[in-house]
Formats: C-alpha cells, structure tokens, sequence
C-alpha cells in the first residue's frame, strides 16, 4: 500500500489548480522549459496526517512517486524491469548462503542536495528512523525484518535479517528505505508539510494552497551521484481534482503528458479515435483491483457469504462493459505477469452460478436474502468506481441471494473508515512496491497487515510466506504461492475482480514516455525529454 493503494490516486483531498504553471508547455520549442505532467494524485496535510510526505509515512503511489524523484534508495529496479541493481551503493549482495545478511558499499562523493557528505550513518539513521517512528498502517511492514543495521566505516552497511529474505533488495529499492538528511528529519517524529529533500536526481519545490499541493516544480540536482540517467533540467506535477480536467489541460496544451489516473472512458476514446498531436502510450500494468472484507463483522464472518459472492461475480462483464480495454478479469490477488500468477478463483468456482451460490448458502443454514453494502472511494478511477459498483449490485441482487446497496465516500473519509473497520465490504486496489508474487500476498495476509484485517491465516500456513521468502531463484516459490493462493480462493478474505492496464497521453515532441511509467506504476521523470529522440 498503505501504500498503493490503491488502485487508484494517493493520498487523500481534492483541489482545484491553478493551471498557468510556470512550466507551460507550449510548442517545445524552449529546451530550459519545464515539461508538465499532469496527475489526479492528491496530496493533503491534515489534522490527522500532517506528514503526508515523509517517508516514514507515507505508502501511496502518489506519494512514492514524488519521493522517488527527491530521495535516493541504495538499489532500483532498472529501466525495463528485472532484479534491483545498485543505485546510491556501489554494490550490494546478500552475504551469506541463507539470505540473512545484506552488505551494501556506498558510491564515493555522495552528497544531500545542500552539498552534506552521505556516510553510511545516514542509510542506518534513515532505516532506523522509520522502524522507530513505527507509522500506523505505514510502509515500516517492509523493513520489519530488518534486526539491526551496522555500518563499517565511512561507506559500508549490512543489514541483519530476522528470517531469510530474498526480496529484501527490492524492499531497499521502495522509498520508505530512502536516505534522509537528519538536519531535516528528526529521528523520533514525522517532518510535517510537503517540503521533501535528499539527494535524489531532483531537488522539489512544492506550491501549496489551502494545505494542498497544487503543483510541484521537480529541477536537476546537479549533485546527484546515482545510476540514473537524467534526461531533462525541470519537471512540474500539476495536480488536477480529475481525469476530466486534465484531459482539458492536455487538449489546452498547458500539460506535456497525463497517466496517473486517466480514465477508462479517456483511454477508450483515444485508442478509438486518436487526436492529432497526441500519442496514446500503452504500458504493462500490475495494479489489481478486488474486494477487501472485515471477516469480524456480522454480515459476512461466515465463509459461506464471502464463497457465495465469488460464485456469483462476473468478472467479464465488468472488465468488458465498465472498463472495456483497460482491464482484464482477474481470478488471483497474484496478476498475470508476475511469477506464481494461478487463476485458484476459476478453478474453485468456474463460471458465475447463482445455483451453485444458493447451495453455498444453504449449506451453511445463511437465510437469504443477505443483507450488505458494498462501500467504494467515490473519487477514484473517474466514473469507473461507480459503474462498477453498480454493476456489482445488479449482480448480487438478480440472484434474489442478495439485498446489495452501494455506497461511495470521498477518500478522505473512506480510508480512515476502512482501517477502523466501519465496512463489511470495500472494493480497494494495489500498486505493488515491487513486482515479486510476494508483494500481492504479504501485505494483505501478513502481520500488521496493510488492511488492517482481521483475517488470519492458520498456524501451519503462516509458514508458507516466509517459507517463500528463501528462494532466491523465485521461480522456485511457485508452489508456494499457489498455495497461498488457494486458501485465499476457499476463504475469501478478499475477492480479486479485475487487473489494469496502465495509458499515458502526451503531446507531441515528448520523448521517453514508454519508460517514464513502469508496471508498478512507478513514475520516473527523468526519463522525458523534449525533442526528437
């Protein structure tokens, strides 16, 4: 989550811009202007989260995706995918045959944005600042194996594994292990507001208004020292309260590039009538999108419920009518793509049946109609939450098993509401932090998981995940994770429905489009450029 959440933008709030961005984008003709990239992503101080942008703290895509631009991580995940490779180390490699013990050296002439020596104490400060802060439902759960962290010398760090764990150099690739200076970060608590620095390929200058950022003005750090290739001198994020609007601010021209989140219906216009002047992008995508159940309330603690709903959805009809070619049925909280990727919900339940539903119930002595609300956030994925929540609704309630309503709440509200445990049933979705079948499993089954469910797996299959974690040839955990994904097709926690495709539209002239979104939705704005190749 946490973080990616969510299918859908980051963190909460709603604004309206201003769109005469002092990187207005023009013909293009102007190499020092900066390129505008449009986005629907919020970001909100507020009473209740003052930090929003802290890594301590935050774990949502949005959020991640104005950190990774300001605050640099000892490996990442190279252009085009594969194993993490060394970003502000030198090298990195576990350094024992069990996977519990992993050494990182430094690159040498390593500085903070302000000119500051890194050493290592300040990769051990940052990590350990974000196990100590312990943020609720923050991104601490991907470092809680971490035991102790030493360093050696000026440029030498290893990290003490609990258990063994061969994803750990994707976990050292997210931003919540980014390197913090502490003259700007105080050990023990979260830097309020939306200031962000580091030494990552950009320094940030965010324009607020109302406790919302409006925009953010993302310039070359000229003493970045990494493996990064900056392709640009200055990026500005313009927010944008909707897919709508920022669709207009594209079609004005006073935007460069939109993608997070455009909607199904922008998507779809422009693959079947394409604009003049604007290129539609297609890129894999890893988001999911399912339903989440608090397994202690009442109106779906009994299994038969939650098996019922999984014999009854019809995956196809809500790819196909509400999001048409931007997204596919979805049978596994694992997408297709990702190694371990079984379809355990086709297998159990097949084709939807409202007879065989029924006989679930029956069996299980459930008196029908069941009565339920199906909560979403009401400000995500443009029109699309509401179709398809709707879509739902007609398809519970044809049966006569279900007396469904439907009911969608702004994110701001939802989100709390949801880890409070105010829902029976939520529709979520998941950006993963880094594509590993771990990542589609952990933060949802886990301890402290990113849902704050009650659900617990059994005593015997509480091993099988860090069971996985040993195999450094991933592939080797494919059974595993089949298992673990059987269970969760017999016990319904959650309800896997579709998996997104990922669109960026942009004006013609930008280059580096094709790299600047990866499957994790990542956004990587050093990869733009202006010109022609």
């Amino acid at each position: 989550m946490n973080r990616k959440t969510l299918v859908l933008p980051a963190v909460v709030g709603l604004l309206a811009p201003a769109l005469a961005a002092c990187g207005a984008s023009g013909d293009g003709s102007d190499g020092n202007a900066a390129i505008v990239v449009g986005t629907t992503d919020q970001f909100v101080a507020s009473k209740d989260s003052p930090a929003p942008l802290d890594p301590a703290i935050g774990y949502e895509a949005g959020v991640w995706n104005v950190l990774r631009q300001t605050v640099q991580t000892l490996m990442h995940v190279p252009r085009g995918g594969g194993e993490p490779v060394p970003e502000a180390a030198e090298s990195c490699a576990f350094t024992d045959t069990q996977n519990e013990s992993y050494r990182c050296k430094l690159r040498g002439g390593l500085k903070f944005a302000d000119g500051t020596a890194i050493t290592a104490d300040d990769v051990k400060y940052s990590i350990d600042r974000v196990i100590r802060i312990d943020a609720d439902n923050g991104p601490v759960a991907l470092l809680a194996n971490i035991d102790t962290v030493e360093t050696r010398g000026e440029r030498e760090v290893v990290f003490h594994l609990r258990t063994p764990d061969a994803t750990f150099p994707y976990k050292l690739a997210t931003p919540v292990a980014g390197i913090v200076p502490r003259s700007k970060y105080e050990a023990k608590s979260a830097r309020a507001g939306f200031q962000v620095d580091g030494s990552g390929p950009y320094t940030m200058k965010p324009e607020v208004e109302h406790n919302k950022v409006v925009k953010v003005l993302f310039t070359r750090n000229p003493l970045y020292k990494g493996d990064l290739k900056v392709r640009n001198e200055k990026v500005e994020l313009d927010v944008f309260p909707g897919p709508e609007a920022m669709g207009k601010a594209l079609d004005d021209k006073k935007i460069d590039m939109m993608t997070r989140t455009m909607s199904p219906e922008q998507s779809r216009q422009m693959l079947e009538k394409p604009e003049d002047g604007i290129k539609l992008t297609e890129m894999p995508g890893l988001a999911i999108h399912f339903l989440g159940f608090n397994t202690n309330d009442p109106a779906v603690k009994n299994k038969a419920v939650r098996q019922a709903m999984a014999q009854i959805i019809d995956r196809g009809e809500i790819a196909g009518k509400v999001y048409g070619t931007t997204a596919e049925p979805l049978y596994s909280l694992i997408p297709s793509g990702i190694t371990a990727h079984a379809n355990s919900f086709y297998d159990k339940y097949r084709e939807p049946s409202a007879a065989k539903a029924a006989a679930i119930l029956d069996d299980a002595g459930v008196d029908t109609p069941v009565k339920l609300t199906l909560h979403y956030p009401s400000d995500r994925v443009g029109a699309g939450s509401a179709a398809e929540f709707g879509t739902l609704k007609k398809q519970f309630n044809d049966t006569g098993l279900f007396d469904v309503t439907v009911e969608g709440t702004p994110w701001a509200k939802y989100r709390p509401a949801q880890l409070r445990g105010d829902y029976a049933v939520y529709g979520m979705g998941w950006f993963p932090d880094f594509p590993d079948p771990d990542n589609f499993v952990a933060p949802f089954l886990d301890r402290n998981n990113f849902l704050n469910s009650p659900y617990t797996l059994t005593p015997a299959q509480k091993t099988l995940i860090p069971q996985s974690r040993r195999e450094s040839d991933r592939s080797a955990a494919t059974k595993t994770f089949r298992q673990l994904q059987d269970i969760i097709a017999t016990d319904v926690p959650l309800l896997p429905i579709w998996q997104g495709k990922q669109y960026a539209a942009s004006r013609e002239g930008l280059t580096g489009v094709e790299w600047a979104v990866n499957s994790s939705a990542d956004l990587h704005l050093w990869e733009l450029g202006k010109g022609t190749g």
